[in-house]
């Protein structure tokens, strides 16, 4: 920051409320650069070894080795701002230099200049009344503007400043610097700030943004110190309402984060960090804080890692194994009639997918077979798609099998030697039988620890549409966590379904929790990047140098984000919501952590006997 002293030659405007003045030419000094001479090892001096290797200056940008840089400068001001007007700016989500420089000013020369405009001003007005003119509310409002400012002048209420406000861009190529340009430059038009870009200056511009406290371009608008005061930059994103869920502690200023997920655009949310990370430590406190203010859970475990929670809260906790007495048929109709919605055509587009994962690549003609012989196995139990059938038992697996055998086409028996296994082979018992169970308790987990990893896609895909049909049955607030989200995304067809519950969610009061640790698989497939786009919250733990980049580039973080997701301890990151997002360090009070913690050292110290035992 500078504090040199420049004479004034204008009356204070913008941002408060004080009349525009033209400034008159003024002589800059400009400072000059000493070069470091001294030698380094080989004869080289300093400023060869930190020199960058080629610079390119044209008339809109200026070029460091392989980065584009381009300063915009800020010329004009609204009338009236709020303090913080600048935290939109600040909170860009993209890399860029901020300077502002502050000149303070001599108060008897504001004085005597504003005397002079004042004067003038109220010369035009009465020269307009005279002659029968309407007067000029433009010139009017400046004249308010200018005696309000002269009177706090006097009385020392205020002092005066000559302010510059600078921003340079960063970017790896040109159109990467247009684009973003174009992002600041509407971000500022929708604050009201006219900004422009430093033509045929920008290696000052350049000079000025850099950390040299040189201000090569000299760009100023007159400001008093409640204008100045506005401009403060250094304010921390805070994320505290009145009601929702306590998700952390806000690291830059230990403000508390509460945030209701069901105040957004839409309730999904998506987490990502490294194995041990905090991620489910994370997610079993939202749960059981949501829980307790009245928001049904519904969770979807590979590990049994919420049996002892649910056993704490009175939950239900449903085992979907080869002997488990817990079953669900894949074939279920929702029960429930939309308006528009034939719900046996939407159950048979979600057999198809279902059967891709089971049955694996099949072609065209066996996809046309299969499609037929899925509306045959309903015509079969009586279930047509007329909505007064389709209260009837739905068929099962084996009935489609069956279906599938009467064909007697090759690629029929294809088919049906595919399923086979399911019905009559080594994974009869799980997906075969009527469904048993239902969504009564508010804190429901269904596990699938006992599953071979080959059936977990398959199972993850059902109990989801499961979920999914008794969610349309009755409007509640729900969440439903989905852990190892990855897994489905391993297949196109059940990442296309995961992706249609994610669109539709909000409909049905819903708010789908996807969460991995395998960022590369789930962020390089187009449907992974939608399932983000479309959540309006987002959760970053610890990442590892290897997913850090990927991670970047989709969430468009800073130098200083990437650093702080990389060395961040566990339970530590970045808390998005909406269009904000601030550091988080999740906490936990000691009975939460009793029942939620994962640690073997934690787990052994609650209840030693327990493994003792084992």
């Amino acid at each position: 920051m500078d504090n040199n002293t420049k004479p004034i030659v204008q009356a204070p405007t913008q941002p408060s409320s004080h009349p525009t003045i033209q400034p008159s030419p003024q002589s800059e000094v400009k400072p000059k650069i000493v070069s470091p001479v001294a030698a380094v090892d080989g004869g080289a001096s300093v400023i060869d070894v930190i020199a960058p290797q080629a610079i390119e200056q044209d008339f809109d940008y200026f070029k460091i080795n392989d980065v584009y840089f381009r300063t915009i400068f800020v010329g004009g001001y609204p009338r009236f701002v709020a303090p913080g007007w600048l935290e939109p700016v600040v909170n860009f989500d993209s890399s860029l230099d901020i300077s502002f420089y502050v000149y303070p000013v001599d108060g008897k020369t504001v004085l005597d200049d504003l005397r002079h405009k004042i004067a003038e001003m109220e010369a035009e007005i009465s020269t307009d009344i005279e002659r029968g003119r309407i007067v000029d509310p433009s010139t009017q409002a400046k004249l308010e503007d200018a005696r309000s400012l002269q009177e706090q002048l006097v009385k020392g209420i205020e002092r005066f400043y000559e302010f510059s406000f600078y921003i340079t861009i960063p970017a790896n190529n040109l159109e990467e610097l247009n684009h973003v340009t174009k992002q600041i430059e509407s971000q500022l038009g929708s604050l009201l700030i006219v900004s422009k870009h430093a033509l045929l200056d920008q290696e000052s511009g350049f000079l000025s943004t850099a950390p040299f406290g040189m201000d090569r371009l000299n760009i100023t608008r007159n400001m008093d110190t409640t204008s100045v005061a506005t401009t403060f930059p250094l304010t921390s994103t805070e994320l505290s309402s009145d009601r929702g869920v306590l998700y952390g502690i806000n690291s830059q200023n230990e403000s508390f984060i509460i945030f209701d997920r069901f105040s957004l655009e839409n309730a999904n949310m998506t987490i990502f960090a490294t194995s041990g990370a905090g991620k489910s430590y994370f997610v079993k406190l939202e749960a059981v804080r949501s829980l307790m203010i009245g928001t049904e859970v519904i969770i979807i475990d590979p590990e049994s890692e919420y049996k002892p929670l649910t056993q704490a809260v009175g939950g239900e906790y449903i085992s979907f194994s080869f002997n488990s007495p817990a079953k669900i048929n894949p074939f279920d109709l929702a029960q429930i009639r939309e308006e528009g919605e034939n719900q046996l055509g939407q159950k048979i587009l979600s057999l198809h997918s279902l059967m891709k994962v089971i049955m694996g690549a099949i072609t065209p003609t066996q996809e046309a077979l299969l499609d037929r012989a899925l509306i045959m196995t309903y015509r079969n139990k009586g279930i047509t798609m007329d909505p007064d059938t389709q209260s009837k038992e739905p068929p099962l697996m084996e009935d489609l099998y069956k279906t599938l055998i009467g064909m007697e086409v090759p690629d029929a028996l294809d088919l049906a030697a595919r399923l086979e296994k399911f019905v009559r082979g080594s994974f009869v018992g799980i997906f075969d039988k009527q469904t048993n169970i239902n969504i009564n308790n508010p804190f429901t987990v269904f596990s699938i620890k006992d599953l071979q990893d080959a059936l977990r896609p398959i199972a993850m895909f059902t109990i989801l549409d499961y979920i999914w049909t008794r969610v349309k049955k009755d409007l509640k607030k729900r969440i439903l966590i989905a852990e190892e989200a990855w897994q489905m995304m391993k297949y196109p067809d059940t990442s296309a379904f995961l992706w249609s519950v994610v669109k539709r969610a909000r409909k049905y009061y819903l708010g789908l929790t996807t969460i991995t640790q395998d960022v590369e698989d789930f962020l390089s497939q187009d449907i992974g990047k939608a399932i983000v786009t479309n959540s309006s919250m987002q959760v970053l733990l610890k990442q590892s140098p290897a997913a850090i980049d990927k991670i970047a580039e989709v969430f468009y973080l800073s130098q200083g984000e990437k650093q702080l997701l990389l060395a961040a301890n566990v339970g530590e990151g970045i808390f998005f919501a909406g269009p904000h997002h601030a550091p988080i360090r999740v906490i936990a009070s000691e009975d939460e952590n009793k029942l939620i913690t994962t640690k073997p050292q934690e787990m052994m110290m609650i209840n030693p006997n327990a493994y003792e035992a084992k």
